[in-house]
């Protein structure tokens, strides 16, 4: 499948579970140790690992601006509670989030379906200058989340972005399964308008293949019968047997598993639905083309 089709599919089931899916941050996986951070009042959550040395992100303004910082860790084990946020403004010291002494308060969050723990917040109102939040902790070695900016700003660019990093976000920050994210409205949401999508381009692509390609003939030989024609006697909405579909259908969950447990490619999905298509309704495109039928004739 080409780019352009990946891209229409994942605008397609942002625009279609956008209604039904709250965003809070644009989620951003960095792993540069200076970041350059564009419309600081655009809620963006950067996700990164420590190794070694302090992350800085710097924050240019020419004019003055509603400034939010907020210092998150993934809710797990290995979380390093020494993490710490420090605000400054002109190499000034005006705000530290986190730190061992901080209140790391833990929350779920439902859209990604995982737990966080909040270090705490800073929020006022900026003049117009350069700004830097320093990230770093007792070793330089643990996973953070640094939230900058408050105002949701998600089109289908930040939609489908976040689809696709959410699978990698649940294995390598969250430590979990990306199968947990199937919980989630947007991790069902998306199977189901994509099985939908799925079930319309195959009655579409059923109607055009059998109004423009003919089957070839077949025969079929019964006592003292003798059929020939270029359909399934049975009924011409049919071109596979028993066996046929039960292989279609275990495709279809063998590309559903393949999916939510690694990556979430919607391409994957909607092959699983199409597939389950083919299974219900007894009718392959690719047989249709070669005029092939295995239909079980009695």
């Amino acid at each position: 499948m080409t780019n352009s089709t990946k891209k229409f599919l994942f605008i397609f089931i942002f625009s279609v579970l956008l209604p039904i899916s709250t965003f809070a941050h644009q989620p951003r996986i960095t792993q540069s140790n200076q970041t350059m951070v564009p419309d600081p009042e655009i809620s963006k959550a950067y996700y990164a690992t420590l190794t070694g040395t302090p992350h800085t992100y710097t924050i240019d303004s020419k004019t003055d601006f509603d400034l939010y910082v907020g210092i998150l860790l993934p809710d797990t084990k290995s979380a390093d509670k020494s993490t710490v946020a420090e605000v400054s403004k002109e190499g000034k010291l005006i705000s530290t989030l986190g730190g061992e002494n901080a209140f790391w308060k833990s929350f779920f969050e439902p859209f990604g379906q995982s737990k966080y723990l909040d270090g705490g917040e800073y929020k006022a109102r900026a003049e117009a200058g350069v700004y830097t939040v320093k990230v770093t902790s007792s070793k330089n070695d643990g996973k953070y989340s640094l939230a900058i900016g408050e105002i949701e700003a998600f089109d289908g660019k930040e939609g489908t972005n976040a689809l696709s990093i959410i699978p990698e976000l649940k294995r390598d920050f969250f430590e979990e399964s990306p199968i947990t994210f199937i919980l989630s409205p947007f991790g069902w949401g998306m199977i189901v308008v994509l099985y939908i999508l799925a079930f319309i381009i195959g009655f579409i692509v059923k109607y055009l293949s059998r109004k423009f390609l003919q089957s070839k003939p077949i025969t079929v030989s019964l006592p003292a019968l003798s059929l020939s024609n270029g359909s399934n006697p049975s009924g011409t909405n049919k071109n596979i047997n028993k066996k046929g579909r039960l292989l279609r259908a275990v495709i279809g969950v063998g590309l559903l598993l393949w999916a939510i447990l690694t990556t979430w490619s919607p391409v994957l999905i909607f092959f699983s639905g199409f597939a389950f298509f083919e299974s219900i309704f007894s009718w392959c495109a690719f047989n249709q083309m070669i005029g092939k039928n295995t239909c079980d004739l009695e």
